[in-house]
Formats: structure tokens, sequence, C-alpha cells
């Protein structure tokens, strides 16, 4: 069966397939419909989940392995499969064709790839999950329609936007979903249920600032200190909110945080980075800092975090900036 993105909530709430394909080139899109599955399956007591990303390599029988093993824990399961180069192969096909002949009871598939061409959807592992489930084709937001889908998602949380806010926004972002996702999450922070017009979304967004958070958090990241430092004085010189900086390190910190402790159990950094879902552009980066810090530096890291949101709302007498500065130093730290 195939279905519409924007059917995929109303499916949810009826009903649960044995397995689910999600496919497209939208990284945001793709990432908000396997989490509505995943919490959906949860709701209804997959409580168990083993993550595989089937890249170069990966040995095919694994799944197979997977599918028949039996959980002392949890009866029911999800097998969260990614395929990051888009394609099976032979090998891959034919393991995703005999899982879908013979699917284990108590256990679903989520399986997310890259966009599909027409050879793929037309073969033969393609269409017994298309008959054994449903396949979701993410597509980009049109143009046209970006402002629409704008609105929409400021209004879900609570923004009232202006038209030409809107329209501000939709120019700025340029068709770049997650970093449109970005600023609206950012807006939220700055203005709780507040109206929203051209200038004041000028004053918030990214590119009003001389430093932007993600230069901040990137530079932490490579243990400049100084460097760090200086940005984040220069993002409080530019009136950018405590909060703002927070939300962006609290954002990496607790990604590498789950990290750090998937590796300590075991898990490969690769996979743990793609359960994390980092991108490949920031996997350097990310290994960078992982390599720097252990496991409970990074558990530190997130208490401090605590620390500093409860200065900003006023339940610790400290500076939440100071808070902050003492942050990027155990970030830094080699």
């Amino acid at each position: 069966m195939r279905l519409r993105a924007e059917q995929l909530s109303r499916h949810l709430q009826d009903t649960l397939a044995p397995a689910y394909l999600i496919s497209g080139d939208e990284p945001l899109l793709l990432g908000e419909a396997a989490d509505a599955i995943r919490k959906a399956a949860r709701a209804a007591g997959h409580d168990n989940r083993e993550v595989m990303d089937a890249g170069s390599g990966f040995d095919w029988n694994t799944l197979l392995a997977e599918a028949a093993s039996f959980s002392l824990f949890a009866d029911k399961k999800i097998i969260d499969l990614r395929i990051p180069g888009g394609k099976p192969g032979r090998e891959g096909g034919q393991a995703l064709a005999e899982y879908c002949a013979n699917p284990p009871p108590d256990t679903l598939l989520l399986l997310t790839l890259p966009k599909l061409d027409r050879q793929q959807q037309n073969s033969k592992w393609f269409k017994a999950i298309e008959k054994l489930g449903v396949v979701l084709q993410v597509w980009p937001i049109e143009q046209e329609k970006l402002p629409a889908w704008i609105e929409q998602r400021m209004r879900a949380v609570g923004l009232q936007p202006t038209p030409d806010a809107v329209a501000l926004l939709a120019e700025r972002v340029e068709g770049n979903l997650l970093a449109a996702h970005q600023e609206i999450d950012k807006l939220r922070l700055l203005h709780e249920g507040g109206r929203i017009d051209a200038a004041a979304l000028t004053e918030a967004v990214a590119d009003s600032a001389r430093y932007d958070v993600f230069d901040l958090v990137d530079s932490a990241l490579r243990a400049e200190l100084p460097r760090s430092l200086h940005i984040l004085e220069g993002l409080r010189g530019e009136g950018i909110a405590a909060p703002i900086v927070l939300w962006a390190l609290h954002r990496e910190i607790s990604q590498l945080a789950s990290i750090a402790l998937d590796s300590a159990r075991g898990l490969s950094t690769d996979h743990a980075m793609t359960r994390a879902r980092i991108w490949d552009k920031r996997k350097p980066l990310a290994r960078q800092a992982l390599a720097r810090l252990r496991p409970t530096q990074w558990l530190g890291l997130l208490d401090d975090c605590q620390a500093v949101d409860s200065a900003i709302k006023g339940g610790d007498p400290r500076d939440p900036w100071l808070l902050l500065e003492e942050m990027l130093v155990g970030l830094c730290r080699s």
C-alpha cells in the first residue's frame, strides 16, 4: 500500500502495518515521518528496537537473524533499518524479499532510504514490502507551497506570524526545510505565543548576528576555546538570547552523549552516529569531539545544560552567561 505524507498521521491512529518503507531526499520530513512511526509503534507496545545501518559491507544475514530472534524482555520490537546508499544490492534484495515472505510476528520493520528511481520501485524486494506494508515517498515542498508550510509550522508551535514575516522567512531559507525548522524553533523560544512580524523576524534569524550559534557549536567541537569564548561574547553583544545559545549547545551535546554511551556499550561509532542521525558532513567533527571526551564528561555537560536552563529561568542565582562560558571550557577540554 502507498500513502502520501499527509495521510500518515491518520493511518497511524487506526492501525500499524508490519513494515514501512520511507524514501526521499528531504531529511527533515524523512526524519519526522520515521519518528511518527516509531512513536506509534512504542505506543502499541514495541518497546524493543534494533537499529541497523546497511552500509558498505553490511551482512544481510543479520536482518534475518534479528527477525528470527526472540527477546526475553519485550514481546514486540522494531527493526530500524537504514540504507544510506539507497540500494540494497542483490544480496539485500533477496534478504528483504525473504523477510517479507515470512514476516516475524510482533515485529515492525522500518526501512528508510533516499529517493528511489523507477528501476528500484519495480524490483522484487520493493514490491514485496509494498504488498506487506506501507510505502511512503517523501517529496520536497514546492517553492510556491513553502510559505503555507512555514505558516502552518509557526502556528503549530504557538506563533502568530504576519504574511510579510512568513514571506521573509521563506525567502531567507530558500527551500531548506531544516533551516526553516531551526529558525522557527528559535522564534518559539524568543516569542512564546507572540505575534511575529517582519521586523521581529529580522532581529531573530541567524544571519542578523555577526556570529551565529552554529559557528559557536562548531568552534567548541573543534576545541577552539579562545575563539568559542569570543563568539559567545559576540552573540551576547548582538543581543542573542541565552536560551538560543543553550538550545544549540544542548542539541549537539545530547546527540554526542548518546553516541558516546552507545559506543561504550559496544556499538560501533559509525552505527551510533547513524542511530543519532548525524549528517555525513558533520561526522568528522563529531569524531573529533568524541575522541577528546569520555562518556562521563558528556553526561557532565548535560548536567551543565540543566544548570544554565535553571539560571535562565531564575531557579539558580548564577549568571547564565558565565555558566555558558564554563560549559565551553568543559566542551573544549583536551
